[in-house]
């Protein structure tokens, strides 16, 4: 063989193999991302089961006051909802939304100190895991839009993860109508 057809091979395996290192850092960077995404899930999903268990801890106090029951068994009601959803579904959605609306028309000066403090921290976590979440959704789809990753099918049979959409809760403040 002469010297160029050696270089030529030599250039072919070198390509070959940045081509490889290429396909391996793109399909481990997406399986950190779905792993990201996994944990992010289950955040969001404890998060909402906080803000649930503050909800039902307010219906309670609702509960004992006059003139507070029918808002008692609205927000009561939303809670439980939420409980019956998961994350990812669009059903979750709409039931956390439905939620965020019953205690956005909650008065929070009657509330205990501690139920309110718990209610409002567990809002607070809400919209940090939402946003951690819809982050995590967001590198992914970048990454998965990519024509590499497209091509190769690097993604496998993992479905596309979805944004998780709710009204951010504003203590204190009423939301859109019910």
């Amino acid at each position: 063989m002469t010297l160029l057809a050696w270089l030529l091979v030599v250039l072919a395996v070198l390509l070959v193999a940045a081509v490889v290192v290429l396909v391996t850092t793109r399909a481990r960077r997406l399986d950190r991302l779905h792993v990201r995404i996994d944990a992010a899930r289950t955040g969001l999903e404890a998060a909402c089961e906080r803000r649930a268990n503050a909800a039902l801890a307010v219906a309670d106090v609702l509960a004992g006051l006059a003139g507070e029951r029918e808002r008692a068994a609205g927000v009561r009601a939303a809670a439980l909802g939420v409980r019956a959803e998961r994350v990812g579904d669009g059903d979750r959605e709409v039931a956390e939304n439905a939620l965020t609306r019953e205690l956005a028309a909650v008065p929070r000066g009657p509330l205990p100190p501690d139920v309110r403090a718990e209610l409002e921290e567990a809002e607070q976590l809400l919209v940090i895991a939402r946003r951690v979440y819809n982050d995590a959704v967001r590198d992914t789809r970048d990454l998965r839009s990519r024509r590499l990753v497209r091509w190769l099918h690097l993604a496998g049979t993992a479905p596309m993860p979805t944004y998780f959409e709710i009204a951010d809760p504003g203590p204190g403040v009423t939301t859109a109508a019910r």
